[in-house]
């Protein structure tokens, strides 16, 4: 007999947990459609040459083969894709003609890592992602707009204060390449940055001036603003301030924008904040990008990020598909929130009534009476093992079903059902001929 046992790094949850991480989802799925993102789902497996194209890490790709492939089959190309980002831009590249641009879209589905795990990472898990993607351009103003949307999904959430940490990559490169980095260095500049919370300022102080042979005096301006906690537009005050070039100047001028357009879109200042230690580690963003935290749960780290990208669709595409996109990870933020006690498990039952089983003879009659409260619309459980009332009972309080509906002899010659509220203990008689009705209406 083989011994059941779970793999590290693939999430499962029991019943009642199950459904308070499907609530999650829908509500983050509801706040996207409400802002007009167009759901789609792309193939769990991509060809590799497709994720490796454009910031992927071959380390972390799962390669997809027949367990039984046989010996003189050649080693297959597939493999499951690590984000959704880069399906998207193949997506967008094979379907161009068809779609309509700006192209806004949501999808929320699973990805695989192969990286070790730990606290808050998994090598399954769930991202619930927003991108907008233009043809030849697209406004600065959808760089708010999908910070507001997340905004307004985790405010729905109810799950505590957070922040939307946003900088821009201009300025991070503007600066750099003023401190005399060459433009093809930048990218690793920017990686040691991105350090910054995990390392401390020490250690990214000493990385960037040894790597880079940089004096520390040269650095100070930078990282001293990165780690102040000033409020937004002091630092955007600081930046304006300063004269270094074209690129940082255009960095500048587009998070003052941003700031702005989220004002406009009514997101409180609570929400967001100007953060230059905020770098993001992949190559292909180019502009804004977002980091997420929840205050009462700093050692989460981000459970949201994102940012422009000019050209990913350009690794399958010869146009310009400059777009932008954040990604909540859900299955990161779902597991802390269970363990605070933020997400109220409770029930383990989508149903609501559960129609007990008085008598073996009554079985058809329990059945009709399931399918009469899921004709009004309440998701109803009907009990067909012969067990004894109380052990129904006891099944339906550990389920947490809100009803149990009870019909036998008495009731039947009454024309009437007996229904028992499970949170009070109060049973009632109603009528068998509107009950249905009257009982949707008391949910």
């Amino acid at each position: 007999m083989i011994k059941p046992r779970a793999l590290s790094g693939f999430p499962e949850y029991l019943p009642a947990q199950q459904l308070a991480f499907n609530r999650v989802l829908s509500i983050i799925r509801a706040t996207y459609e409400a802002h007009g993102f167009t759901p789609i789902e792309t193939s769990g497996v991509e060809h590799r040459d497709v994720l490796t194209a454009k910031g992927g890490d071959d380390a972390e790709i799962y390669a997809l083969t027949r367990l039984n492939a046989g010996p003189d089959e050649r080693e297959t190309d597939l493999a499951l894709h690590f984000d959704l980002s880069v399906p998207l831009a193949r997506y967008v590249a094979q379907n161009e003609s068809q779609l309509v641009f700006p192209f806004q879209r949501s999808q929320i589905q699973k990805v695989w890592r192969g990286e070790r795990p730990q606290a808050g990472r998994y090598r399954e898990f769930y991202q619930a992602d927003i991108d907008v993607i233009g043809r030849g351009s697209l406004s600065l103003m959808y760089d708010a707009v999908l910070p507001a949307v997340v905004s307004e999904a985790l405010t729905q959430l109810d799950i505590g204060p957070f922040c939307i940490r946003i900088n821009n990559r201009q300025v991070l490169q503007g600066y750099f390449e003023g401190l005399g980095l060459a433009p093809a260095a930048v990218p690793q500049a920017l990686r040691i940055l991105d350090r910054l919370e995990k390392v401390g300022i020490d250690r990214v102080r000493a990385d960037l001036t040894t790597t880079f042979c940089l004096n520390e005096e040269t650095l100070s301006p930078l990282l001293d603003l990165a780690t102040a906690g000033l409020a937004s537009e002091a630092v955007l005050a600081e930046l304006e301030g300063q004269t270094v070039n074209a690129v940082f100047d255009a960095g500048v001028a587009d998070l003052q924008r941003v700031l702005s357009g989220l004002r406009d879109l009514g997101v409180p200042d609570s929400n967001f904040q100007l953060d230059l230690s905020v770098a993001r580690g992949l190559g292909y963003y180019t502009g804004t990008v977002y980091e997420t935290r929840l205050l009462a749960f700093p050692g989460l780290g981000s459970i949201c990020s994102g940012g422009r990208y000019e050209n990913l669709v350009g690794n399958f595409h010869t146009g310009a598909f400059p777009g932008v996109g954040m990604s909540i990870g859900v299955s990161r933020l779902v597991p802390a929130l269970l363990e605070a006690g933020l997400l109220g498990v409770s029930a383990a039952t989508t149903a609501q009534v559960l129609v007990t089983l008085l008598q073996p003879e009554f079985q058809g009659e329990a059945l009709r009476l399931g399918a009469e409260l899921r004709a009004q619309g309440v998701n109803t459980e009907v009990y067909l093992e012969p067990h004894r009332l109380g052990q129904q009972l006891r099944y339906a309080d550990r389920k947490g079903f809100r009803l149990a509906v009870m019909v036998g002899q008495t009731e039947l010659q009454a024309g009437q059902v007996r229904v028992k509220d499970l949170q009070t203990g109060e049973e009632t008689v109603v009528g068998r001929a509107q009950w249905a009705h009257d009982l949707r209406r008391r949910l």
